[in-house]
């Protein structure tokens, strides 16, 4: 009852927003010179003379049109240096690795849609949880990706870099695609834009299901749609958007991987039958945007509302012939401010703004279940947990070959939290607060060459992740009543790059980056115990190539090598100082074919290099190469058909390995398992699979 109430005041509150914000015409652009966002959408890299730092860029629709995807959050891959993998059922949000972290859900990556962060604070999986499933891929117009710790506006769970993900305002015509492909793959996407009483409205809806390859299918099922209103441009307008999106689905989890080749399951096989899980996230947005001789100003404001409901069985049959599954349960309402203004002040482009988040928590809990069904409750908690962020950049062009960006950051965090079920969690709550100034600066010298085609850049900044709001305000352990230290809510990063970017030929762009990262801790909230973890202090560091080639209009050839270096500033428990699943050396090349003629498609391989699962380095994990292909033949002006072959080359590796305990049913049936056997836990990259689509325009 209380969805429906939600979404019924969410119709009317889209409904009352549009009148406002439409009452008015957007704002004549002025016959002076503005202050505007500058988007570079030909390549992946900014232009010499707009980029602070050599590791930042702009993706344009035109790159993703026809890049071949697997899963959906494989658009963050188009970031270079990023790997987007999954170890559990494609509803639940992906894996994501970026410069030496194993970011996990999101916890060091900061991403938001249309202005919406995407990462959740205090979530019941994993903090900064990034389900990036409820994207549409035909309706982004651009994603503005930045490395670092630099940049003043972006704030928390932004250590290794952001993106910033927009969608069209119109689409060039209505169109409906079709898809099929092995494992019962299925997807629909309608999608058209008009106009209505002045307004240009765009409407879009997504369904799509997929079995997989699994000896459980995974009868995924995805609900998704879009409506959008706006009046004007980005920079002179405003827009209202609506967001719904739900899915269903049954998860093959990671699994020991002797279970596998000892005979028990196959290579695709699961030990839980019910794992998998339920989402949704219904999400109301509006922006305002004017510039002019004055200067520029933009607000953002967003509400939605999140849940999920996630089954997992990650130790296997430790505690008994019944499988150990746990539910992780997370219910909120989450609302937002991102209002900001940039002005000239003689030589200086000064620019300021605020941020605001609150998460209103009913529940996050973990509990005992079997077969889905809850048989113990292991902590249950109400909480909200306020968030605000101010910042301040200047800019300043000092010769025609030195410029800097000066910011500041200043952001706080309130939380309040109500232990309402658990044994051993009733005595844990209370309320935290903290704060913290980050400081960043960049200084840029160039352009120099002939072409002014080079830059060479020096960037150094502050930055964090905040930690679960429950750590903080936790003084037992909820699943066996045992001390527990509270921590604190932010864990302070530190970052340095060195970089250059410089066009040697006409229409490439080459970039190169020596980079480091120095983190106060590896806090990592365990949802699998409901308790945060402190995992010691880290340095990284690292160095990237990226380059982008576009020889002419068709053709665009992407290429990217990415090397880093982890490692604990201490050695943990068992002599070790490697962290765990930090990829050390990543590479990308992808070829986009997009003329104006009858062909069009694209290729991509990527490279995962050997990485620690365990604190010793002995464990390691298997590298691979894997290859995905898009192509395409426009039937008429109309109709056009691809297909995707998706591990193109059939390669037989995993998605992710972890080293951990657990015990298969066979193990724990003959005795042989005791509390658990130390192994490694994996999870299949899927086999070679084709999919093909049906698209028209009207």
């Amino acid at each position: 009852m209380r969805k429906l109430k939600f979404q019924t005041c969410l119709l009317a509150t889209s409904v009352a927003a549009v009148r406002l914000a439409f009452a008015a015409e957007a704002p004549a652009t002025p016959d002076v010179p503005v202050m505007q966002e500058v988007l570079v959408s030909g390549n992946r890299a900014a232009l010499p003379g707009v980029a602070d730092s050599a590791t930042e860029g702009t993706v344009s629709a035109r790159q993703l049109a026809v890049r071949p995807l697997l899963r959906t959050a494989e658009l963050l891959e188009t970031v270079p240096g990023v790997i987007v993998t999954q170890h559990s059922g494609d509803g639940k949000a992906n894996q994501y690795f970026l410069r030496g972290y194993n970011l996990d859900h999101g916890s060091d990556f900061a991403t938001a849609v249309l202005g919406m962060p995407v990462n959740v604070a205090s979530h019941a999986h994993g903090q900064g949880y990034m389900d990036l499933n409820f994207l549409m891929p035909e309706l982004i117009s651009h994603i503005q990706y930045r490395k670092g710790v630099y940049a003043a506006d972006d704030g928390d769970f932004s250590s290794t870099g952001s993106a910033r993900i927009e969608y069209q305002r119109t689409l060039k015509a209505p169109l409906v695609d079709v898809s099929l492909g092995q494992h019962r793959y299925r997807r629909v996407l309608a999608a058209g834009s008009g106009q209505l009483g002045g307004l240009d409205v765009l409407g879009a809806f997504e369904f799509a299901g997929n079995d997989g390859p699994w000896d459980q299918p995974a009868n995924l099922r995805k609900r998704n749609a879009v409506l959008r209103a706006s009046n004007g441009s980005t920079d002179n307008g405003v827009a209202v958007t609506l967001m719904a999106y739900q899915s269903d689905w049954r998860a093959t989890e990671h699994v020991p991987e002797r279970a596998i080749l000892n005979g028990e399951i196959g290579r695709f096989g699961a030990l839980s039958p019910s794992d998998g899980g339920v989402t949704h996230r219904y999400s109301l947005s509006g922006e305002w945007a004017a510039s002019g001789a004055a200067g520029a100003s933009r607000v953002r404001a967003y509400v939605l509302d999140y849940g999920l409901n996630y089954f997992a069985t990650p130790s296997g049959f430790i505690s008994g012939a019944s499988a150990d599954q746990h539910e992780q349960a997370d219910s909120r309402v989450t609302w937002g401010l991102d209002a900001r203004h940039s002005w000239q002040l003689r030589d200086v482009e000064l620019s300021a703004g605020v941020q605001l988040r609150q998460d209103r928590v009913d529940n996050v809990g973990l509990y005992d279940t079997v077969d889905r069904v809850r048989t113990n409750t292991v902590r249950q908690d109400r909480l909200r947990e306020t968030a605000a962020g101010l910042f301040v950049e200047a800019r300043r062009q000092w010769t025609p070959w030195l410029r800097s960006t000066v910011g500041l950051r200043r952001d706080q965090i309130a939380a309040d939290t109500s232990a309402t079920g658990g044994r051993f969690n009733l005595g844990n709550g209370g309320t935290a607060s903290a704060g913290q100034t980050s400081p960043k600066v960049s200084l840029i010298f160039g352009p120099f060459g002939e072409r002014a085609s080079t830059e060479l850049y020096a960037n150094w900044g502050h930055g964090f992740h905040s930690n679960d709001v429950r750590g903080a305000t936790s003084g037992t352990h909820p699943s066996d009543g045992s001390p527990a230290d509270r921590l604190a809510l932010f864990a302070r990063s530190s970052g340095g790059e060195l970089g250059a970017r410089t066009r040697p030929l006409k229409g490439w762009t080459s970039s190169v980056s020596l980079w480091q990262i120095a983190s106060a801790s590896e806090l990592v909230f365990v949802g699998d115990a409901g308790v945060t973890e402190a995992r010691g202090a880290s340095k990284r560091h690292g160095l990237e190539w990226s380059n982008s080639y576009t020889p002419n209009r068709s053709l665009t050839i992407d290429g990217d090598v990415a090397w880093s270096h982890a490692r604990f500033n201490a050695p943990v428990d068992g002599g070790g100082a490697h962290v765990p699943n930090a990829i050390p050396l990543t590479a990308s090349l992808a070829v986009n074919y997009a003329p104006e003629g009858a062909w069009f498609g694209g290729l991509r391989l990527r490279y995962l290099g050997a990485y620690a699962l365990e604190e010793t380095n002995q464990q390691r994990s298997t590298p691979f190469w894997i290859a995905n292909l898009k192509l395409g033949y426009r039937l008429s002006a109309r109709w056009q058909a691809s297909v995707d072959v998706l591990n193109l080359a059939n390669r037989k590796a995993n998605d992710i390995e972890y080293w951990g305990g657990a015990c298969t049913r066979a193990e724990q049936r003959d005795g042989s398992c005791g509390g658990g056997i130390d192994g490694r836990l994996v999870h299949p990259i899927e086999p070679r699979s084709v999919r093909v689509s049906l698209r028209t325009t009207f």
